[in-house]
């Protein structure tokens, strides 16, 4: 019976965390926070627990992702304000050429979309979208669905952007490793989404550039575009740092870098915190001070870019309190052991847990946390390897790709952009999320036999 009610418990919270996002249009972050006082009475926690469990989970959580979100946040800022993004579609374009125009609009998304988040990178790059267009009397879909592809795959897979940052916090995985794979899954990923369906799809779907949007401008106007190999250099520098630090404890663990001051230098240069400090200060003197931003102008870019990562860092904390609640109810051992005597692999029923939420909530940011949440009791019962849970992440993120459709901002967002009706958008941007997480999570799996 005990069992059964925890089962029983885990099922409710679901459910009551769909009906309060969807139906009542209740906010996830408290959401999250309802479901999981009541998961904990449900399972007959102590009142006393239940409020410490939330603490706890509330606390450990965000004292690594409020950093890393926060830090990322401005430092992506800067690189919007200074046109640093239209230098890096402008250099590739000129490289490319035309006729490869959609492969650089791809590297433009996958490159742009570590420091910038998804929706802002579109927003700045679609002019150029347009002017190619208009340019080569194409269907806008033709360099959209490429550019798209890029930004999602790398929103999705690659750290320090907020979704695997906050799945790595709650899972206890390192971000070099997920950096890393995500590199390995993402590129395939994104060329099969972007320049292969976008050139398929723009032969069906023929849409011209809309006329309403005008050309942005980047804030500082005093010296124009930063150049490609700063602003590259500038994005590389944090990815490299944290890479860096996870292969040097690999090697210190295996005692071939046993200088003990050299491990802990690089220890500390690759921490996500200290990469992302050193990164963060470099881009705004070098994007901003640089370019003749003023002190005023920083400040007010920098309290700009916190603005939406304080709901990012408060939704995921609400995540952090319902793991916590899971582990501490029983429900979490409960499931790991069934889990154990079943057929199912931990990364499949982690990608299935993905997809469902994301499918009928919406929200990529919720998907990856819930699904992080219910399988964080689960693998401490399996022997995971950094690299196995670094895969576990991706798999997650790869179900909550799928199937954007009505419920998800970016549906509207890109539909409203390129000019689609919502036939049109669920046939080119739902297929190309869609593909995203399939063929992500088909290479997910095909890592976790090989590694």
């Amino acid at each position: 019976m005990n069992e059964l009610l925890l089962l029983a418990g885990i099922v409710f919270a679901i459910l009551l965390l769909l009906f309060l996002v969807l139906k009542l249009k209740i906010h996830a972050f408290i959401s999250l926070l309802i479901v999981s006082l009541l998961v904990g009475l449900v399972t007959g926690m102590d009142f006393s627990l239940i409020i410490k469990s939330m603490q706890d989970g509330m606390g450990n959580t965000l004292g690594f992702v409020a950093t890393v979100v926060g830090l990322g946040a401005i430092f992506g800022q800067m690189l919007e304000a200074s046109g640093g993004a239209e230098s890096i579609a402008q250099s590739l374009l000129k490289y490319f050429g035309e006729k490869r125009a959609s492969w650089a609009l791809m590297l433009t998304g996958f490159i742009v979309a570590i420091p910038v988040f998804l929706d802002v990178g579109f927003i700045i790059l679609i002019p150029i979208i347009y002017e190619l267009t208009k340019q080569a009397k194409r269907s806008v879909l033709y360099y959209a669905i490429p550019l798209l592809a890029g930004l999602a795959v790398t929103h999705a897979f690659i750290p320090p952007t907020p979704g695997p940052v906050a799945v790595a916090e709650i899972l206890d995985v390192q971000l070099g490793w997920i950096i890393v794979m995500g590199f390995i899954v993402g590129v395939p990923t994104a060329i099969i989404a972007g320049p292969v369906f976008g050139r398929y799809i723009s032969r069906k779907i023929k849409i011209k550039a809309p006329d309403f949007f005008s050309e942005r401008k980047p804030e500082n106007e005093q010296g124009g575009l930063p150049s490609f190999r700063t602003i590259l250099l500038i994005i590389a520098l944090p990815l490299l740092l944290i890479v860096a630090s996870s292969m040097a404890e690999v090697l210190h663990d295996k005692a071939i870098l046993k200088n003990e001051q050299v491990y802990q230098t690089i220890g500390l240069l690759g921490h996500p915190f200290t990469a992302l400090i050193i990164s963060t200060l470099l881009a705004i003197y070098v994007l901003g001070i640089k370019r003749g931003f003023n002190k005023d102008q920083i400040m007010r870019l920098s309290n700009k870019a916190l603005g939406p990562a304080g709901l990012i860092i408060l939704v995921t904390g609400a995540g952090g309190v319902f793991k916590q609640i899971l582990i501490d109810s029983g429900v979490g051992a409960m499931l790991a052991e069934r889990l154990a005597e079943s057929a199912m692999p931990p990364i499949v029923l982690a990608y299935l847990i993905a997809v469902v939420v994301r499918v009928v909530q919406g929200s990529a940011t919720v998907s990856m946390i819930t699904a992080a949440g219910i399988m964080a009791p689960l693998i401490t019962f399996f022997d995971l390897s950094q690299i196995d849970k670094a895969l576990l992440v991706l798999a997650i993120a790869a179900g909550s790709t799928i199937l954007s459709h009505v419920n998800d901002s970016g549906f509207w967002l890109v539909g409203k952009y390129l000019g689609m009706n919502e036939k049109e958008t669920l046939r080119s941007w739902t297929v190309m999320e869609t593909i995203i997480s399939v063929v992500g999570f088909t290479f997910v799996l095909l890592l976790s036999y090989v590694v």
